[in-house]
């Protein structure tokens, strides 16, 4: 892998809910990245799935991207609004997705980026944009392609994220991660 790679915060909660977020950060090999909206995020999960608070101390997703520019902060307020259903009584709804959306079509350093999301409509937003997307199952895949667990241990943690009452896309059987 040799772009940057945006996980959102359900990812960092499937991820911190089985205390395995040293996968997800092995997986990136140095590549992650978050926005400043998703720090948040993941600092209010915090509250309820406690490792993800060492998410800003760990430093493997650099730091929080914030989004300065006026014009472009406008932009990610309209995408939040159009696209995601954000209101303006609740103007951090959906912010990271906004804010990832647009880093990614906007900043050349990130025009290759991944972005990582287990939120079907995201997805499906982001994919018809043209920008590259993966999900929690494909992460764990690669960590398998990467020989960092074997088929049944990436199997078990999927599994696992889903027992804990994460939504995320499962494997039918450990071998569905090698194909």
């Amino acid at each position: 892998m040799s772009t940057f790679v945006f996980p959102d915060n359900t990812v960092l909660c499937n991820f911190g809910v089985v205390d395995r977020l040293d996968v997800l950060r092995d997986a990136l090999r140095g590549r992650g990245r978050w926005t400043e909206a998703v720090a948040y995020e993941a600092d209010r999960s915090s509250r309820t799935i406690p490792p993800l608070a060492l998410l800003p101390t760990a430093g493997w997703l650099g730091d929080p991207i914030e989004v300065t520019d006026p014009a472009e902060a406008d932009h990610v307020d309209r995408i939040r609004r159009a696209v995601f259903g954000g209101t303006a009584a609740e103007p951090l709804r959906h912010l990271g997705e906004a804010q990832t959306c647009v880093l990614i079509q906007g900043h050349g350093e990130f025009h290759d980026a991944w972005w990582v999301s287990d939120d079907r409509d995201a997805l499906e937003y982001a994919r018809r944009q043209g920008i590259m997307t993966r999900e929690t199952i494909d992460i764990v895949a690669l960590s398998v392609a990467d020989g960092d667990l074997s088929e049944e241990d990436a199997f078990r943690l999927l599994h696992s994220m889903a027992d804990q009452g994460r939504s995320l896309r499962l494997p039918a059987t450990p071998a569905d991660l090698t194909r």
